[in-house]
């Protein structure tokens, strides 16, 4: 059988059968004019050389496996073979290992540029790369609940429960607070025009806990991405007749403030550690791990009055164009 026909039937290139010649893996008769001449044996070893580097064991491994062969008929029955199966799967683990770490490491970066930079193909290129992330290995739920820059698929959806209906037409109490921008807000003097006021319930930093169960609780996740949302859309609010956009919650003006740094958000955060707003205007809270929080809910204030109100607010990452959609159909 000449080299050509070994190739053929073994589903490789000439190249290649030379190759594994060159590591001692074949060893054809030689003809009376010297040409070589390869059996149906040789062909079975590049068939079984071929599907172990299909497997990951490169062709100078594979000793161990045809030495088998010639002793028993088969490349797996003997006690090297099987040690050298496990070496194999030991380096795959290993490459897993890295490649893995890798991706999240990249994956993350991604992440965090997408969010802290304004920009539509910023956006889609996250969503690209979580798709295929997604795609590739599902995460695991700490994976997930660490990701504060991407939401899960499967967020439980509020329910509209009335606690707003009361809202639109009431006075803004007399209320001050400290803001992001070392001001001090009174929510009753916010000046002319229309001030977008959303309110949540707490903001995460990357590699901090969330309250236990956070993603089951339905409109507590998202903090991180509606912030993004505003600010990409910050321009487009103040175009379509918005005033002034604040961020609302009960954390701390010192931790909002890191927020405001690391998002680069062109706008203020308030911070009502007393929950004075919810008392005076009677908004929806929840509780989760023994703190009283806000919901999700979005106030359209107008000449000291609440003209509008977003509730329930989901998903979280797209309600700044919510806002923008509203503001358009309806000018002052």
């Amino acid at each position: 059988m000449r080299i050509g026909d070994v190739a053929r039937d073994a589903g490789v290139t000439p190249k290649a059968v030379r190759y594994y010649e060159s590591l001692g893996l074949l060893a054809p008769a030689r003809l009376g004019n010297g040409y070589r001449d390869y059996s149906g044996q040789d062909v079975r070893v590049v068939r079984e050389v071929r599907r172990l580097i299909a497997l990951g064991i490169p062709a100078a491994r594979t000793r161990p496996f045809l030495d088998c062969l010639a002793d028993h008929g088969e490349i797996d029955d003997c006690p090297s073979s099987l040690a050298e199966y496990r070496d194999a799967i030991g380096d795959l683990d290993r490459r897993i290992r890295e490649l893995t770490w890798r991706r999240d490491t990249l994956a993350a970066r991604l992440d965090r540029a997408a969010c802290r930079r304004p920009g539509d193909a910023r956006r889609e290129a996250r969503a690209d790369a979580q798709e295929d992330a997604d795609a590739a290995a599902p995460e695991s739920e700490e994976a997930i609940m660490d990701d504060i820059y991407t939401l899960p698929a499967d967020l439980p959806i509020p329910q509209d429960d009335g606690a707003a209906d009361h809202l639109p037409g009431a006075t803004v109490p007399e209320l001050t607070l400290p803001s992001t921008a070392h001001e001090a807000v009174a929510l009753a003097a916010l000046g002319t025009g229309r001030t977008i006021l959303y309110i949540y319930p707490l903001s995460g930093r990357p590699g901090e806990d969330v309250p236990e169960g956070w993603n089951a609780i339905p409109g507590a996740r998202g903090c991180t991405t509606q912030a993004c949302d505003f600010r990409d859309h910050h321009e487009e609010l103040l175009d379509a007749g918005a005033a002034r956009v604040f961020g609302l919650s009960s954390q701390d003006t010192g931790y909002q403030r890191e927020l405001v740094e690391r998002l680069r958000l062109p706008f203020s955060m308030l911070s009502d550690t007393g929950l004075r707003l919810a008392a005076e205007l009677r908004l929806p809270t929840f509780e989760a791990n023994g703190q009283t929080l806000y919901k999700r809910i979005t106030l359209v204030v107008r000449d000291g009055a609440v003209e509008h109100v977003f509730y329930p607010v989901f998903p979280p990452n797209r309600h700044a164009g919510e806002v923008l959609s509203w503001l358009k159909e309806n000018p002052v």
